[in-house]
C-alpha cells in the first residue's frame, strides 16, 4: 500500500475511528483478572495514540510531500548504481551530445495533485553518466499538444524540493502546474516544460546536489542526465538559454549552486529560502569536508570566478532564512551576472509551503522575462527595484544565518537554519 496513496490515508482514518470507539465501548465491560483488564486498557490507549500520531503524520506528509514512499521513510532507499569520479565538469570526459538518444516510456503519475492540470507523467531513468537510477516527473504546458506549436521548442525549468522532500512536491504541495496552467493559456507566463527529478538518492542523507566520488553523482544526475533525457524525448530548447532551475529550502541551495557552477547548462535559477554554505543542511554530503563545502558554495564560486557567468538569480527569503544569503550573492555578483533579492516579512509564512506556494506566480513571470520569452503578455513588477516594504540592505553574509556560512568556517552546531 502506497505511503502517499488514498487507500493508506482512508485506512489510517478508519483505524483512528476504531481506536477511539474501542475504549468507549469496552472499557467498563472488561472481564477477567485485574492485571489482564489493566493490560487490555493500556493496549487500547496505546492503539488510540499510535493511530492518532500516524494519521497526523500521513496528513502532514501528504500536504508537504516529505517522503514519497516507504523506502524513503524507513531509510532503505538507494538509487545509486555507481559513483565514479567524473571530474570537475561532471561528465567524466564523455561528450554527452555524442551519446545515443535516451528513449523513455512515460506513464501517468499517481499521488495528490498529479492528475490535475492535464496530468503529470513519470519515467524511471537510468543515468548513463551519473550512475543514478531514479524517477523523473514531467508536466507539459497546454501549448505543447497544440498543432499550431508543433514545430516549437519549449523552455524548461527543473524543480527541486527541500530535504527531506519528494520530487512530487512542486506538483502536490506547491501546485505549480495548477497555478501556471491559466497563466500560460492567457500568455502571461511562457509555456515552460516542468521537470521534477528525484533528489533524495541515498538513505538518510541530503546529497547537496553534489558529486561525491564513491557515494553519489547528484550534480551530474541533475545537470547532465536529466536534461539529456528531456531533450531526447520532448521538444525542449537547448541549454543554456532554454533551461532554468528552481528550488525551495535545500533545493534552493541546489538550484543556485547548479546555475553558478554550470552557466553552460542553465540561464537562470530561483531560490526560495535557500542558503549558500552546504552546512546549512547538517545532513548534507556536500558538508563533509572543507573542500567539498567550498566546491559547492555558490557564494564562494561566484566570488572567485575569473569571468562572471551569464546567469540570472532570483532569491527570496525572510531575515535569517534566505534573505542574507541572497544579499551576499548580490554583493559579489558582477555583470553579466544579475541577482534579484526579495525580502519577505516573518508574517509571510515561515519556512513552509505556505510561504513558497504564493511565489510560484511571481517567479515564473520573472523566469519568462529572464529567459528571453518576452512575447508573453504581462509585466512582472517585482523585477524592478527591491520589493515593497523590504528592509534596507544589511551587511552581506554568505549564509542564511551568519557570515560564517559564506566563508565555510561555520561549525555544524552553529549552522542550523531557523524554521
Amino acid at each position: 500500500m502506497s505511503l502517499t496513496g488514498t487507500p493508506f490515508l482512508y485506512t489510517t482514518v478508519l483505524l483512528s475511528v476504531v481506536a477511539l470507539i474501542l475504549p468507549l465501548v469496552l472499557w467498563s465491560r472488561m472481564r477477567g483478572p485485574k492485571p489482564l483488564r489493566i493490560t487490555a486498557r493500556v493496549l487500547m490507549l496505546l492503539f488510540a495514540q499510535g493511530t492518532a500520531v500516524t494519521l497526523v503524520f500521513v496528513l502532514v506528509n501528504n500536504q508537504n510531500n516529505l517522503y514519497d514512499n516507504w523506502a524513503d521513510l524507513l531509510g532503505t532507499g538507494d538509487h545509486v548504481q555507481r559513483a565514479a569520479d567524473l571530474g570537475k565538469d561532471g561528465t567524466g570526459g564523455i561528450t554527452v551530445t555524442r551519446l545515443p538518444k535516451v528513449r523513455q516510456t512515460f506513464t501517468a503519475a499517481d499521488g495528490p495533485g498529479m492528475r490535475a492540470a492535464g496530468g503529470v507523467r513519470v519515467t524511471q531513468l537510468r543515468g548513463r553518466v551519473s550512475g543514478v537510477n531514479a524517477e523523473v516527473y514531467v508536466w507539459l504546458p497546454p501549448q505543447y499538444g497544440d498543432p499550431a506549436y508543433r514545430n516549437k521548442k519549449f523552455p524548461v525549468v527543473e524543480l527541486l524540493p527541500g530535504y527531506p522532500g519528494s520530487a512530487k512536491a512542486w506538483f502536490g504541495s506547491l501546485k505549480a502546474h495548477e497555478q501556471l496552467l491559466p497563466l500560460m493559456r492567457s500568455g502571461r507566463v511562457a509555456p515552460f516544460i516542468l521537470v521534477a527529478p528525484r533528489t533524495n538518492l541515498l538513505a538518510g542523507v541530503d546529497t547537496g546536489c553534489a558529486n561525491v566520488p564513491g557515494q553519489v553523482n547528484a550534480d551530474s544526475w541533475l545537470s547532465v542526465d536529466v536534461p539529456k533525457m528531456v531533450m531526447d524525448n520532448f521538444r525542449a530548447e537547448p541549454a543554456p538559454q532554454g533551461w532554468a532551475v528552481a528550488g525551495y529550502s535545500a533545493g534552493a541551495h541546489c538550484a543556485v549552486k547548479l546555475a553558478v557552477a554550470h552557466p553552460d547548462r542553465y540561464r537562470a535559477a530561483v531560490s526560495l529560502s535557500g542558503y549558500n554554505d552546504p552546512i546549512g543542511e547538517r545532513d548534507s554530503l556536500a558538508a563533509q569536508t572543507p573542500a567539498l563545502r567550498a566546491a559547492n558554495n555558490p557564494y564562494l564560486l561566484l566570488r572567485q570566478e575569473a569571468v562572471p557567468p551569464r546567469i540570472a538569480l532570483y532569491l527570496s527569503g525572510e531575515s535569517g532564512d534566505g534573505y542574507q544569503a541572497g544579499m551576499a550573492l548580490e554583493a559579489v555578483a558582477k555583470a553579466p551576472t544579475t541577482v534579484r533579492v526579495v525580502f519577505l516579512p516573518r508574517s509571510a509564512g515561515g519556512h513552509t509551503m505556505a510561504l513558497w506556494r504564493p511565489q510560484v506566480d511571481t517567479v515564473f513571470r520573472w523566469l519568462t522575462l529572464q529567459m528571453g520569452q518576452g512575447h508573453a503578455r504581462g509585466r512582472d513588477t517585482s523585477v524592478a527595484g527591491r520589493a515593497p516594504g523590504a528592509t534596507p540592505p544589511s551587511p552581506s553574509t554568505g549564509g542564511s544565518t551568519r557570515a560564517a556560512l559564506a566563508s565555510g568556517t561555520a561549525s555544524r552546531a552553529g549552522a542550523a537554519r531557523r524554521p
